[in-house]
Formats: C-alpha cells, sequence, structure tokens
C-alpha cells in the first residue's frame, strides 16, 4: 500500500483529485506545418490583389483607346451618311440618272408627310422609277439644299434629318425637313426609306447652306 500511495503520489492531481496528463508542447515542424496554411492563404489574397490592380490598370490604358477609335469610326460613317445626301441633290442637279439610281437601296421607299385640300393629315408615296423619271425629265432646274444636318449611326443602320429649302429654277419652291433611313451594304451606305414634309410657312427662304 505504500508502494501505491507514493505512486500516486507522484501523479498530478486537479482540484476534484482527478489524475490529469500534462500538455505536450508542439514540436517546431507542426509550428510550421499549422502556420502553412495560413501563409499560403495570405499569399494567395497578394496575389489576387495584385492580379486584380493589372486588370484596371490596362482597363484605364484601353478604354480611352477603344472610344477614340469608336468616335473616329462613327465620324466617317458620318460623313459617308452625308455623302449619300449630297448625292442624291447633285443627282437631282445635273439629272444623272445613275447618280440618282446608285444612293438607293433596292427596296427603297418614298414618302412625303402632309395635309389634303381639307387640312387633314396625310402621306402619299412615290415609286422611286416614278420619281427619278419625273427629275431627269422635268424642264426646270431643281436645287434642293440642306442644312443643320443631324446624323445618328448604330451599326450598320443610319438616319439623317436635314432640314431644305427647295429651289426651282432659282426661284423659292418650299422648305421640310428630309429623314433619311439608310443601311450599310458592301457597297456602302444606301437610302432605304425617304420621308419628307413640305411647307411654306416659316421658312428662311434666302438660306442655301
Amino acid at each position: 500500500m505504500e508502494g501505491m500511495r507514493s505512486t500516486r503520489a507522484g501523479m498530478p492531481r486537479t482540484r476534484a483529485g482527478v489524475p490529469t496528463t500534462r500538455a505536450r508542447m508542439p514540436t517546431r515542424r507542426e509550428q510550421v506545418a499549422d502556420s502553412e496554411p495560413t501563409c499560403l492563404a495570405g499569399a494567395g489574397r497578394t496575389l489576387r490583389a495584385a492580379g486584380l490592380a493589372a486588370i484596371l490598370a490596362l482597363a484605364v490604358l484601353v478604354v480611352p483607346f477603344h472610344a477614340q477609335a469608336q468616335t473616329e469610326g462613327s465620324a466617317a460613317d458620318e460623313a459617308a451618311v452625308l455623302g449619300v445626301v449630297n448625292r442624291l441633290f447633285d443627282g437631282m442637279r445635273e439629272k444623272d440618272e445613275a447618280k440618282l439610281r446608285s444612293v438607293f437601296h433596292d427596296e427603297a421607299r418614298l414618302h412625303s408627310a402632309g395635309v389634303d385640300e381639307a387640312g387633314a393629315a396625310r402621306t402619299s408615296e412615290t415609286p422611286i422609277d416614278g420619281f427619278i423619271r419625273n427629275v431627269v425629265g422635268s424642264s426646270a432646274h431643281l436645287d434642293e439644299v440642306t442644312f443643320d444636318e443631324r446624323v445618328e449611326v448604330s451599326g450598320n443602320l443610319a438616319m439623317a434629318w436635314t432640314p431644305y429649302n427647295l429651289f426651282v429654277n432659282d426661284s423659292f419652291q418650299h422648305c421640310g425637313v428630309d429623314v433619311f433611313v439608310m443601311t450599310r451594304s458592301g457597297d456602302g451606305w444606301r437610302i432605304l426609306q425617304l420621308a419628307d414634309t413640305r411647307t411654306q410657312e416659316g421658312c428662311d427662304r434666302d438660306r442655301r447652306d
């Protein structure tokens, strides 16, 4: 019994008298191993942050260049669209059938939005062939001039809003607005739809540019 008492006396006890074991200190290798996931996670966050910063820096450089390219392309398209408008009216002045036909899409349509004799709103359509025949066969000098033109381009579709004055044999005839809808083809921009208004009220009769 004395031997057992001495053995028990050498064992550490809790306050309740229950034996406990001493906590083992981790080795250096275990400490390093435990710290590796934290280090790797921190390194991963650092790399991700660096990658995001690089992407943002690249975007800052690329976006202005892309915007500039789009602006330049739109300006070129707007000039080409107005070139078609000018070619149409040059063809009218010169009574050049080939030039007139060259600006129209194969399925082009011409409309005028006005009023009838009773003052009610009315829309009329003129066939392309009839329009060209009337222009080429007319003995009068037709001079339609536009000003304050506005052009909108979206991909292969364009719209031109062109206020105008029409002079016949150098005398003012009427003013109005021409609205062109154009589509881009392999041969460039072509008029798909042309609608106009015609009035003698509120016109700047002397304006030619």
